[in-house]
Order: C-alpha cells, then structure tokens, then sequence
C-alpha cells in the first residue's frame, strides 16, 4: 500500500497547453510571467473566477483593503491533514488583518468523511469537500491548494498513514507546492510528536516538518526546479497548538500567544466573524458555527527556523526576522513610495481617480530588477494591481454559453460581454475566443453602455471531456494519480472553454482579462444563477445500481440510462458479461433525439449456479467509436455544479441471505443510502414520516422492524420525541436497529436512545481486516436466520466501525469483540437487548459504507439484526 513510483515534475514538450490546460493561478506560480505586454497581460484564473459566475466586484472598501496590501511584502502557509482542519480565525487574520499572502494546503481532500448534506461518499465527498474549502477560501482571503494524498478514512497512527499514503509521494507534492508558494513563515495546525489526534494530523505535521528543509535543497526533486521555480527556504516553521483542546495546568512556557481577533472597518467585519463565516462553509461537516467578535487568543511554537541557526524562540511573533515591507526587496525604495502615495490618493467616492497611480506602480514593477530576494513577489504584485485597475474601474466582463453542456467537435454560442462602470478611458481592443480565433474591435467602452458580441466556437474532435483531474485514473489505496505533475497542488481544473479580452488603458498600458465560459440562467426563487460549462461525451452511460446483489438464482433487472451529449445519437449498448453471468439481451439498439434528451433500456442479468462475484461492463458503441462512461452530476445550493465521470461497470454479487421479517420503517440519516441497498436484495423499505413517529406504537405496529439512520438522532428533531413510541414498539414485539451517532463535548447526545443507558464514545476499529470474535458464536444475533462467520468479515472496505457504546447496562448482549492491531479488545460494537417482547440493538458497525458497496456478509449479519432473533409476541 505504498505510493507510485518516484514523482517526475518534467514539462511535457507542449506544456502548458496540454491535456487540462492548467489553471492560470497554478501556471503563475508554476512558470515566470508570461509578460509581453506592459501590465499584466494575463488575468491568472483564480477560485473566485471558478465559482460559477464571474468575480465579485471590489467595493471601495476592499479596494482601500487592497491598496493597502500592496505595501505588504510576506506570505504563510497553513498545513493540515483535511478540508476543515485549517484555523480559519488564523487564516481571517492575516489576509484581512496582516494583510499577508495566506495559503491553506490541505493533505487530502477529505473523501474519507461523513456527509451530513447528501448521500456522496468517497471520491463525489471529496469533490463536495473541494469546493467547500474554495468557498470558505474565498470568505477569508486565502488560497487553496492541495497534494494528491487520499483521505482513505480514520488512522491512529502517522507511520500507518504515512505508509498508505506514500511518504515520499506526499513529501515531493508538498515540497512542489511551498516552492511555488514560497512562503515566509509555515504553520502546522498540528503537532509532529505524539498528541491526542489521530494519524493523518499528526503525519501532515512529519511532512511539515521534513517539507521545511527539502523545499530547501536543490537535491531534492531537482526536476521540480523548472519553469523558474527555484529551492526556497521558509524563515520559520511554526505549530499553532489549537486552544480547544487546552486543559487546566497545560504547560504553555514553550508558546506565545498572538490574539488574531480584531475589526476591519474596509470589510465591515471582525476576523472572528469572517471565520465563521468560513468555517460555515464546511457544511457537508455539520461544521456551522456563531459569528465571534470578542478577543481570540492563538498559542504558537516555533519548531525549527532557517540557516544561521539560532536557538528557538519562545517568543518574538508570527513573523519574527521576517521584513514585511519592500524593504526586503533591493531597488523597491521608489516603488514602495508609489505604492504609499497611491493609498493615500484613494478616493472611496471616487476609485477611478486611482487608476493613473496604479498604472506608475506597475510601471515601476516592470523595471524593478528581478533577483532572488525578489521571491516572486514582483509577479504577485502585478496580479493584485490589475485586480485593482479592473475594480476601480468598475469593468464587469463575462463570458456565457446558451448551453450548459457542449459535447466535443460541436459547436457552441458564446455571448459575450464588457461595462466600464466608471468615466475612465478603457477601450476593447480585441476578444481571443477559446479555438484561438481574434476578433478585433478596436471600441472605447463608454461609461455605462455595454459592449455585447455573440460568437460561435466549434470545439476540435479530441477536446478532453470534464472530469476532475485527479479522478481521472483508478487511485492507489493511499494516492491519486495524476498524469501531469504540474497539476499537482492545484485545486480543481481550468474551465473548458475560456475568453480573453484586452482592453487599452490610458498611457498605453494594456491588460488582457480572461474569463471562464459558463452558463447562465434565472431561478424564480433564487434569482441569476451560474454552473460551469460541461464537456460531455456524445453519449453518457449510467447503470441505475453499481452493485446488483443476487440473494437467489433468480433474474434481476439491470436498467441502463443513455443521456444524448450531440443532436441525435444512434447506436448499440453491448453488455460485457463476466464468466458464469448471462445477460439477455446481450445487447440493444439506441436512438436518442435532442441533446440531453434520455432513454433507458433493460437487461435480465442471471448467475449460473456456483457463479462467482464478477463485474458486468457496458459500452455504447456510436459511429464507430465506444464509449464506457457516464456523467455523474453533484448538486447542493452551497457549491457549484460538480461533474464528473465514472466507469459503467456493475458489481455482480452473489449472496446466500435468508430473511426474516421484510417490512422496514427506516428513519433516514443524512445522506443514508441503506434504504436502497436493502430494497436491492428485497426488502419493503418505507420511509417513515413525522406521522409514523407521532403516532405511538399502533402507527409502527405493521413493520417488523424499525431502522435509524447514521445520525439520525443527531440531526433529527422528531427522534427525541419518539422514544416512547419507539420503545413501546420494541416492548410490543417488533426489532428496533439503531446505526451509529456522535457523542461529543461540542454535540452531547443528551437523548436516550434504548430502552436502558449507554454511553456512545469515540472507539472505532479503522482496520477493515481486524479479526472479530463471537462471544458466543451460537448468539441469536450470529445464528438467525444467517450463521455468521469470519468469511462474513472479508471484503469490508475503509472501516469494521466507528464511534462504538463506550459503557452501557448489563442488560445488554454483547456478541461481537474486535479491535485494531496492537490495542485492546472493544465490545461495543453491537449492543442487543431483549425488551418486553421485542429486539432493541445499536451499532457502531459501518453498515452505511458496506451495504451500499454491496459486501455480502455485511448484508446477511445485518439481516440478522432485522430478525431481531425471530421470535416476535406480535
């Protein structure tokens, strides 16, 4: 389970318009700037631009904020293990505060987790985590970035993670990303040493740690240093102790203390509450929390510091021995003047007015000698003077497709358009349209009257279809692989289809602003709405279920949805069936009408006796060519439109499963996707709304059992009213199944949950393959109606469970033992008690990961569980 072969950062010969077309942001940190005209002749794409619709506009407050920056000569870098572990007060702070560059590098993106706002899970998680992270990115000011390392679930060891991940692997993208970034100052959220957390935080710390110094050195990785990158020396390495987790009588000699809460009158807010708002972005965590305004202490220990070495300070600041100004920077006397002068020319009423100032300082950065004390902040400061040339200005520019979804070689209409907003002098020279195409115009924009063009582009035959980068290629258990190394750090693709526009400004400067293609439309509620432009394949292919369980030797129905990608589709889906499956038919023609019109066909899938689990593939074949994919669409109000693709393939998988009751009432969790994976093997699920649970246990009376979700009892208000009904539907006879909830300090579980006390903890077993022991094997709970053995333990994926009953009554059954390697043995994994005439039964054991991965042991235990022993008074 190590990593992939050594990392190779060579330029391929045509990078960088190769197969993703990097994104701008990565390529400006990556390369030198691609300078040919006087001021930034590139708009380098950043998250804002990526967010589905064009960058908010600067009011005059963020503009003074920004005028402000450019006198500002540093930069941190946060590392942590996952999307939510960064501090985002910290972070508030100094993008908002001390006004230094501020980046978050998040190990993994979070594809291990939980999921309280849907039902994704693994890699689709990790694309909802992504975006969220951008989204805080761009509430608190900083930037985001990432290396290819996967989130492959809890770990309690950092040598266990490091070994999964691929130490060497995760180190080189680490080390990549700091030499880009070139930070002044690192900090860890967390410690390298032995602490209270579990592995993938303290093992982001080690990399800390060991990226400080090779970052450094020119051995390291030296086909990394390309494209003008060079080694850098971060001056200090810090670990920011997290204050949630003080106790009385820590000792904090080592630390000093930095009180990061403060207000903004440019922004209107306090950092804590511009953190808050950040960090309630990690919706899909459950990670909502209250605006702060009052003081917000941060405890920091310097780990190491730069060549000479001198003794760790105990004290001395953030960003002790690190100069701030352009002082740092030899020859940038006059130009930090003109950057002073054009802060304190600023007219809030009258932003315009700053533009002549904003162009002598990015003369002065044009002829500013680069040298190695510059460390790339010449670029940088470009970057930020034509954002604010484009904010005083007032320019809105967009670029919108008719369409949402465009399908290689067809073509597609663009509109696009430009307002100057202010009565400085800008003209639009000319438009560079995605196929290369210019269009010259040569027109003043005047103040107020906008500047509109439709274009048609036709998209070349090979055009890559969209899918994330990284989800490209089958994942090593710890690692994605990624084909271009130099997207490595990067946090999503560059769009599709993009639009450049150069404008004149006065003085002959120029700027060329560039602008993703999206799409556009209006929502009666929501109002304008943006997702981004789609590549889709001529035809998409998506089977209906991923895992077809086969409980008898029956057919089961495999249904098959073709969504057209081009006007009018004609073919053939052919079915791949593995040995000992038969498929009828084994293929079937298609004709699909308009784009994005859809049809579904049916296909009778049979195992033969003694048929081993096998995976069924389907291919469209259309006009000559096969496609073997289909688009997957992730939708929440709080992120963009996510898609991506994934492979038509359906597991097969046989199970010798016997039933006991089949009626299920199921209170769903969030994003529970048990429901549909019982009724897979035959179960009569119903959902069961706020009257079921009102109505006492009459109104549960015709199910033979009751389950609850994940969480359910956290996230669901109905339950701490229902536990009468539901103990009384026990009492009377029927099985109640309760799946795992969360017990914390943050969130105590105050409702009771069985028909006697226990306490839910933070025990889980993170090995899937840890032995488990039956005490006693002849349990009902082991023996009815399925005998359950070890073979009912292999193939689970990620976790055997997790936050098991800590302490409980003695009343309760305990049949399962099991624990990680090296630790002792846990019983709480699946409590059992018999109460009145009924089954009550809680468990920590990962069934919402097994059941929906169709692993067939889990299925037959769990079907034991619904039988509740099979003797029922009802």
């Amino acid at each position: 389970m190590g990593g992939s072969p050594t990392t190779n950062y060579t330029l391929p010969p045509k990078h960088p318009m190769r197969r993703h077309n990097m994104t701008m942001a990565a390529l400006a940190t990556a390369l030198p700037l691609l300078s040919v005209l006087p001021l930034l002749p590139v708009l380098l794409m950043t998250s804002e631009s990526r967010a589905a619709g064009p960058p908010a506009q600067m009011d005059a407050g963020r503009i003074a904020l920004g005028l402000r920056k450019l006198g500002v000569v540093g930069s941190v870098l946060y590392v942590a293990a996952h999307p939510d572990d960064e501090n985002t007060a910290l972070i508030s702070y100094l993008a908002n505060g001390a006004l230094v560059r501020t980046g978050y590098l998040s190990v993994t993106r979070g594809d291990g987790g939980q999921n309280l706002v849907g039902a994704e899970q693994g890699a689709a998680l990790g694309l909802v985590r992504t975006q969220e992270l951008l989204a805080a990115r761009r509430t608190d000011g900083g930037e985001q970035f990432f290396t290819r390392a996967r989130d492959f679930g809890y770990s309690k060891s950092p040598d266990e993670t490091l070994r999964i991940w691929g130490k060497e692997e995760v180190l080189a993208d680490m080390v990549a990303v700091i030499r880009r970034f070139r930070p002044d100052v690192i900090v860890t959220r967390f410690s390298p040493g032995p602490a209270d957390t579990h592995g993938h935080h303290t093992a982001s710390a080690v990399l800390a740690v060991e990226a400080f110094r090779a970052a450094a050195d020119p051995k390291f990785h030296p086909e990394q240093l390309t494209g003008g990158i060079t080694p850098w020396q971060a001056r200090r390495l810090l670990w920011n102790r997290s204050s949630w987790g003080l106790k009385p009588g820590d000792d904090l000699s080592q630390f000093f203390k930095l009180d990061v809460s403060g207000y903004s009158p440019l922004v209107g807010a306090s950092f804590g509450e511009i953190a808050a708002d950040s960090r309630s972005m990690h919706k899909s965590q459950g990670f909502g929390v209250a605006r702060s305004r009052g003081p917000a202490v941060e405890y920091f220990k310097v780990l190491t510091e730069a060549p000479p070495a001198k003794p760790a300070k105990k004290s001395g600041g953030l960003f002790a021995g690190v100069d701030l100004s352009w002082k740092r920077v030899p020859g940038a006397a006059r130009l930090a003047a003109l950057v002073a002068a054009a802060g304190r020319g600023f007219d809030p009423s009258a932003p315009h007015k700053s533009i002549p100032a904003l162009l002598a300082v990015a003369d002065a950065l044009d002829v500013l000698v680069v040298g190695a004390a510059d460390s790339g902040w010449r670029d940088q400061k470009r970057r930020e003077v034509r954002e604010l040339v484009m904010a005083c200005a007032g320019l809105f520019a967009d670029a919108t497709a008719t369409e949402h979804r465009v399908a290689p070689g067809t073509a597609v209409e663009i509109a696009i358009s430009a307002l100057n907003r202010s009565p400085a002098a800008i003209t639009l020279d000319e438009i560079r349209l995605p196929d290369g195409t210019t269009v010259a115009v040569g027109k003043p924009l005047a103040t107020g009257a906008p500047f509109e063009s439709k274009q048609t582009v036709r998209l070349p035959a090979n055009q890559p279809v969209s899918t994330p980068y990284w989800l490209e290629s089958a994942p090593e258990p710890g690692l994605y692989r990624i084909a271009d190394l130099h997207l490595i750090g990067v946090p999503e693709d560059a769009p599709p289809l993009r639009v450049r526009l150069t404008m004149g400004l006065p003085g002959g400067h120029k700027v060329t602003v560039e602008r993703a293609v999206a799409f556009k439309w209006t929502d009666q509620v929501a109002g304008e709405l943006y997702r981004p432009l789609e590549v889709t394949p001529p035809v998409s292919v998506r089977p209906a279920a991923t895992v077809i369980l086969f409980a008898g030797s029956g057919d089961k129905v495999l249904d098959v949805d073709l969504v057209a990608g081009v006007e009018r589709a004609e073919g053939t889906l052919r079915v791949e069936a593995p040995a000992g499956w038969t498929v009828a038919p084994a293929s079937a023609p298609f004709t699909l009408g308009a784009k994005g019109s859809a049809a579904r066909l049916s296909f009778k899938v049979r195992p033969a006796a003694g048929a081993a689990p096998g995976t069924l593939k389907l291919v469209a074949e259309l006009a000559g060519v096969q496609y073997r994919r289909g688009v997957v669409r992730i939708e929440h109000p709080h992120i963009p439109i996510q898609s991506y693709l994934v492979d038509a393939d359906v597991r097969l998988v046989p199970v010798a499963l016997a039933m006991g009751g089949r009626r299920l009432g199921y209170v769903p969790g969030p994003g529970d996707d048990v429901p549909s994976a019982l009724r897979g093997v035959g179960y009569d699920v119903t959902l069961l709304g706020d009257g079921a649970l009102a109505g006492g246990p009459v109104a549960l009376a015709p199910f033979d059992a009751i389950v609850i979700g994940v969480r359910a009892f956290n996230t669901d208000e109905r339950l701490r009213a229902a536990h009468a009904t539901l103990m009384g539907y026990v009492a009377g006879g029927g099985t109640l199944v309760v799946q795992y909830n969360t017990n914390n300090r943050l969130a105590p579980l105050s409702t009771p949950i069985g028909p006697w006390p226990f306490q839910i903890g933070q025990k889980r077993v993170t090995d899937e393959t840890a032995a488990v022991t039956f005490a006693p094997a002849t349990h009902l709970a082991l023996t009815t109606p399925n005998h359950i053995g070890p073979a009912d333990f292999e193939g689970w994926v990620q976790e055997r469970g997790l936050y098991f009953a800590e302490t409980w009554d003695p009343r309760y059954e305990r049949p399962l033992t099991m624990n990680d390697p090296g630790e002792a043995p846990l019983a709480g994994s699946l409590l059992w008690g018999r109460h009145g005439k009924g089954t009550f039964v809680y468990t920590g054991l990962a069934f919402f990961r097994q059941l929906p991965a169709g692993v067939p042991g889990a299925f037959r235990l769990f079907a034991n569980l619904l039988a509740g022993g099979a003797a029922r008074g009802r």
